[in-house]
């Protein structure tokens, strides 16, 4: 079996909400408060609309060790974020995460995938461009101090 993503069901939320804290809590100190997937609320997501997603690994059981929000937009699809188990990185998760996103970018027609990160999650300033993200625009947004970033992929 091998790693698969799929859409997430009300029952995968435990985990979801497991994954993102893990994910995301190391950043509070950098940030000065909660980075915002930690402030969404999964279950309402996952309930509502086909916006959430979980990788599941190669084990047997199917473990979910990474999360993808996205949002469809008309002219391309936001990642609003990615998230993958602590314990699990560095395994191409992310890329696997970020890989989906852009497939079905490519898959309704849109010519791009865009998402945002925190200045302070510095790590992502060189994941994403390695994965042929362009930074496109710096500002501060709801009070968080974010770098935005698109990918072509028409």
């Amino acid at each position: 079996m091998s790693a698969a993503v799929r859409a997430a069901q009300p029952a995968d939320v435990p985990a979801i909400e497991r994954i993102v804290a893990a994910a995301y809590s190391p950043y509070i100190d950098r940030i000065g408060r909660a980075p915002a997937p930690m402030e969404t609320n999964h279950y309402d997501l996952v309930s509502t609309a086909d916006q959430v997603y979980v990788l599941t690994d190669e084990d047997p059981d199917g473990l979910i060790v990474g999360v993808l929000v996205l949002v469809d937009e008309p002219d391309h699809v936001f990642v609003d974020s990615v998230a993958v188990a602590t314990e699990r990185r560095g395994r191409g998760h992310g890329r696997t995460l970020l890989a989906f996103a852009e497939q079905r970018a490519h898959e309704r027609g849109c010519g791009e995938v865009r998402l945002y990160t925190n200045a302070a999650m510095t790590e992502n300033l060189v994941f994403y461009p390695r994965l042929g993200y362009v930074e496109v625009d710096r500002r501060v947004d709801n009070g968080y101090d974010r770098v935005y970033f698109t990918k072509d992929v028409g």
